[in-house]
């Protein structure tokens, strides 16, 4: 059984001795802090199993102490440490995440039944990582890894309108799995048994997306040698998934709200309606809303298509996530490259736990199928893992939680991403991103040279 790393808070300097001297001769690795902002940047800087925290204590209270651990790793256990009149208080405490509560003056040997409780439930998740693929089930639809509550949310309307025709919206970011939720929702259907098609409008032309959706006819345009039917028709009695539908030009949103509503197409050089039963789940991570609002996506076809919206929350919402993704992939990638793999370090999973993940899950399959292949042992350490996109995402400092990064560089974040997506929605035109933002072109042209964006 592998000592823990325990991290001590307590402004009371008797006690914190006290306690880390007791555990030290047992060779737990001690951190110590007289405040919980110490703490938490402790944590941020070292790889932590246990924290014992005072409840009462200046400026954080136990509760803030404990909130602010595990938004940054809600795998770190926090014990409460109180006096007998607020064990109320650690009770409430308990509700809110933390492993357990001490009373005070603490039993020396309740503290140790209690850090032996703490790693002998590290060490079964440990022992248990081959097994996990029979609890899959557990936490998954359609093979989906997830052991956080907001993920959970996702899967119960996934699997809730799975059985039904209604159209489906998925949005999130890139990288999040909006096509892995479509295809848990077409294999629990009644058309699991039937084709699932997908086409990402992002990677078409409007010319040749028009073809891919509902095909030509021979000599319908310049190189249509044969007849070809198109992904409706291919995904006739299945379902049909449209990826980055938000996308997807004015004149091509016509024939498709068509198409949805009367299950009729036309392929290109003809006249004659091909009927098609075909369910559409959709996925986007653009602003439909705003893209109502300046005319570039229909409103007939947007409420056609957002009959029951699923929003796929990013990484670093749902941190939880993380450790059996992390499992899945090390053994995933293990098999695929005949390595010896077996699992990761604890300072490994800690920076990863920490990581704001730009790149969402794909970039921590990305990260692990990496770490495997420069792996030389059983265990991916750090050294072995890239470096990831950025230390430190412009979402990070967007959280209201980092105060550090201070006032005047946060607005000039969020001015920042504010005209970004307003050029990404005008297509890079300055007069049409300026339109969106209810200020001048000058103005606009102002600002990105003050800010540096040129």
């Amino acid at each position: 059984m592998e000592k823990l790393s325990i991290l001590i808070i307590d402004d009371e300097e008797a006690q914190l001795l006290s306690l880390k001297s007791y555990l030290q001769r047992r060779k737990y690795k001690i951190f110590t802090a007289t405040s919980g902002k110490e703490g938490l940047t402790l944590a941020e800087k070292n790889a932590i199993d246990l924290v014992l925290t005072d409840f009462r204590m200046p400026e954080w209270d136990g509760l803030t102490v404990l909130k602010r651990i595990k938004a940054l790793n809600p795998e770190i256990d926090v014990v409460v440490m109180t006096a007998y009149g607020n064990v109320e208080n650690a009770v409430e405490m308990m509700k809110s995440g933390a492993y357990d509560y001490l009373t005070k003056p603490i039993n020396l040997d309740d503290l140790e039944i209690l850090i032996e409780r703490v790693a002998e439930k590290r060490d079964l998740q440990a022992e248990n990582r081959a097994l996990k693929e029979q609890l899959v089930s557990r936490y998954s639809f359609g093979g989906i890894i997830s052991r956080s509550n907001e993920m959970e949310n996702v899967l119960n309307t996934a699997a809730r309108v799975a059985p039904s025709k209604a159209t489906v919206l998925i949005r999130g970011e890139s990288g999040t799995g909006k096509e892995v939720i479509a295809r848990a929702i077409h294999f629990a259907s009644p058309r699991r048994d039937k084709p699932f098609v997908v086409v990402n409008v992002a990677a078409l032309s409007e010319n040749l997306l028009e073809s891919e959706l509902f095909g030509h006819e021979k000599g319908a345009f310049t190189g249509a040698t044969q007849q070809r039917i198109g992904r409706f028709e291919q995904a006739h009695s299945g379902t049909l998934f449209i990826d980055e539908v938000g996308d997807i030009p004015l004149s091509v949103q016509v024939k498709l709200l068509r198409a949805i509503q009367f299950g009729q197409i036309e392929r290109l050089g003809s006249n004659k309606t091909v009927e098609t039963d075909v369910r559409i789940i959709a996925a986007t991570h653009r602003p439909l809303e705003k893209m109502l609002e300046d005319g570039s996506f229909r409103d007939d076809l947007f409420y056609r298509l957002n009959v029951v919206s699923i929003w796929i929350p990013p990484l670093r919402k749902r941190k939880a996530d993380i450790p059996p993704l992390v499992d899945f992939f090390i053994k995933k990638y293990a098999k695929q490259n005949d390595k010896p793999v077996q699992g990761i370090t604890r300072e490994a999973l800690d920076f990863l736990m920490k990581y704001e993940f730009p790149g969402n899950v794909r970039e921590l399959e990305n990260m692990i199928e990496s770490g495997v292949v420069m792996c030389r042992g059983e265990l991916i350490m750090q050294k072995d893992l890239p470096a990831p996109m950025k230390t430190k995402s412009e979402r990070a400092i967007l959280d209201p939680y980092h105060l550090q990064d201070g006032y005047q560089n946060k607005l000039q974040t969020f001015e920042k991403e504010m005209i970004r997506e307003a050029l990404s929605q005008s297509g890079g035109n300055q007069s049409a991103a300026a339109r969106l933002l209810g200020i001048t072109e000058r103005h606009l042209r102002s600002r990105l040279e003050k800010l540096g964006m040129k």
